[in-house]
């Protein structure tokens, strides 16, 4: 794939940045002479060298300011390096650049196939590097030569980079920065364990209050107990205090962690890795921090889900409980049963799970039917407990209903007998997605690949369904509620990032998305909840967006793994489902309409 540079041979007025002083004002012009070459001819590596306390960091957040709201250039992604591994680096690149945590290898080839000419800012790479000194991840050296430098080698991407006075990164055919020499303060790093420990405050029952150490403290004091000759009584105290797992660098955690050498407590090391591309984002605070790590110990670890369950109970959403192993294709609430939800699994097979404990509840029908061993369903529309409309792999819609019910049988199959006819007359007319509707009363919500979205009631025969074309590009993923007022809401998604809401009793949609944004929307569900409709949207990216319909308001819930199916209770009980597991989490409704 061929790449170009789009910014142009342009001249930025240093006078139109934010202020500089006198003495950093040539370092401040030599950078943006640089950024602003952005025709390919010149260097695509900027090294900004310089000493202890030099000016390098300021340099690089200076033009960062200035380049905000200004026409012509975009810093996509800026990446503080200190503490990170080459894994974690590409964690956060990943997130910034809108592909979610990705490994390294991952990571290079999304950025590969990226079309956008890329500028990266990546202050303090000579600090980076964490865990034990013997271990690659504790050198910045590999986290160069895993990423940067084959980041280095496509095209379309330029970066600049702090090196300090190392000799990270060659200067050959690279523009050099260097503030040279200046009398810094030491660093924080290097502080002995006993007197990081001591500023730390303490609870009334003589625990660490984690929560009120100092920053520097939280983002050293790990690495100093793997320095500290203790025989590891200093790593083990952290590692076993739940308040440190929720406050204490991320990043430094993940690479400890990773040291197989280090013994921890119970499984707290397959349950830290489950969360920790999520645990290291920058945005993530202390109660989300507290919720993700519950919710990846859920069913995992009963005894750090005990400690961390008080902490996590403090945000807006909580994990209740989960089935590891259970891998789930397909998620839906069934009409009649208010405690039961309905998950297909990798083998085709549709089964009741128990919405309070998420316990086994029987399969669908009670046996009374069964999917052919070649079924293996994407999304399903459940009629009631015992009959299911099934989306396959084979882009066909499938019934499944029991022997003794032949009124099931009639209206299943002749939904799906109307879209395969259809799909056989115009090849647009493929089925592409289906929904369901609440627990309350059943519904089909097909969507197909012109991007028209087509209603069915469940409970009775309707010879067509009500239908209306919402979207330009095919139709991904659907689903529908009825609201208190006698509204039926359809919410559809489709291949372009677009998410769009229809009134079924109106004539036309919407007319502007709910959402749009670049990634796909890999599943849709919808409740009406005590403090009104509520949308749930799982992205590509790792995100999962909750949209409170009357307010417009729209939360972000951050996903351990990428979701493949949801559904959402009226109570705000939002089950999520992928090729790990199965898990539920409660959002406390009234944040939902919070800012």
């Amino acid at each position: 794939m061929q790449h170009a540079m789009t910014v142009g041979a342009v001249t930025w007025d240093i006078t139109s940045w934010p202020p500089i002083d006198e003495e950093t004002r040539p370092f401040g012009q030599r950078l943006l002479d640089w950024a602003a070459d952005g025709n390919g001819a010149g260097p695509r590596l900027c090294l900004v060298r310089g000493a202890e306390g030099s000016g390098k960091s300021r340099l690089l957040a200076w033009f960062l300011a200035g380049t905000i709201d200004r026409p012509g250039v975009t810093v996509h992604a800026t990446v503080p390096s200190e503490g990170l591994t080459a894994e974690s680096f590409a964690w956060e690149l990943g997130r910034q650049l809108g592909y979610g945590p990705l490994s390294p290898a991952r990571l290079l080839d999304q950025v590969a196939l990226d079309e956008r000419p890329l500028l990266l800012l990546v202050p303090d790479l000579h600090r980076s590097g964490a865990g034990a000194a013997d271990l690659p991840t504790g050198a910045p050296e590999t986290l160069v030569a895993e990423v940067l430098e084959p980041l280095l080698t496509l095209p379309h991407v330029r970066a600049a980079v702090e090196v300090g006075e190392s000799g990270l990164l060659t200067a050959d055919r690279a523009e050099v920065v260097d503030l040279g020499d200046s009398a810094g303060a030491p660093r924080a790093g290097e502080t002995p364990y006993p007197e990081l420990l001591a500023v730390v405050p303490h609870t009334s029952d003589d625990r660490p209050d984690w929560s009120q150490a100092p920053d520097a403290v939280r983002r050293h004091i790990l690495d100093a107990a793997l320095r500290a000759d203790d025989e590891g009584a200093a790593v083990r105290d952290l590692l076993t205090d739940p308040g440190f797992l929720v406050h204490g660098s991320a990043a430094a955690l993940t690479a400890a962690l990773a040291d197989a050498r280090i013994p921890v407590p119970g499984r707290l090391r397959e349950v830290w890795r489950r969360a920790a591309p999520e645990l290291t984002a920058y945005h993530t605070n202390s109660a989300e921090r507290a919720a993700l790590l519950h919710t990846a110990a859920v069913g995992t670890d009963p005894a750090l889900t005990e400690y961390l369950q008080p902490l996590a109970e403090r945000h807006w959403w909580t994990a209740v409980w989960a089935r590891p192993g259970l891998a789930v294709t397909a998620l839906a609430l069934v009409p009649g049963e208010e405690r039961r939800v309905l998950a297909a699994d990798a083998t085709g097979r549709p089964r009741m799970y128990d919405l309070d404990s998420g316990a086994s509840a029987g399969a669908v029908g009670g046996g009374a039917g069964s999917p052919s061993s070649f079924v293996r369903p994407r999304s399903v529309a459940p009629r009631d407990a015992r009959s299911v409309l099934m989306f396959d792999r084979s882009d066909a819609l499938l019934p499944l209903v029991p022997e003794d019910d032949p009124t099931a049988a009639i209206v299943l199959g002749h939904i799906a007998e109307h879209h395969g006819s259809a799909a056989l007359a115009e090849e647009e007319s493929q089925v592409s997605a289906l929904g369901s509707g609440g627990p309350q009363r059943p519904y089909a919500v097909v969507g197909d690949r012109s991007g028209a979205v087509h209603v069915w009631s469940l409970s009775e025969y309707q010879d067509t369904p009500r239908s209306c074309h919402v979207h330009e590009q095919p139709v991904t993923a659907v689903t529908c509620v009825d609201t208190a007022d006698g509204l039926t809401l359809t919410f559809s998604a489709a291949s372009d990032g677009s998410v769009r809401l229809w009134e079924t009793a109106s004539a036309e949609p919407m007319p502007v998305p709910v959402q749009q944004r670049r990634y796909l929307v890999t599943a849709l569900a919808a409740a009406d909840t005590p403090v009104g409709p509520v949308l749930a949207v799982a992205w590509s990216d790792g995100e999962l967006h909750l949209w409170h319909v009357l307010s417009g308001e729209v939360r972000v819930l951050p996903l351990l793994r990428p979701c493949d199916a949801l559904s959402l209770t009226p109570g705000g009980l939002l089950l999520i489902g992928d090729p790990e597991g199965l898990y539920a989490v409660q959002l406390r409704p009234d944040a939902l309409r919070e800012p």
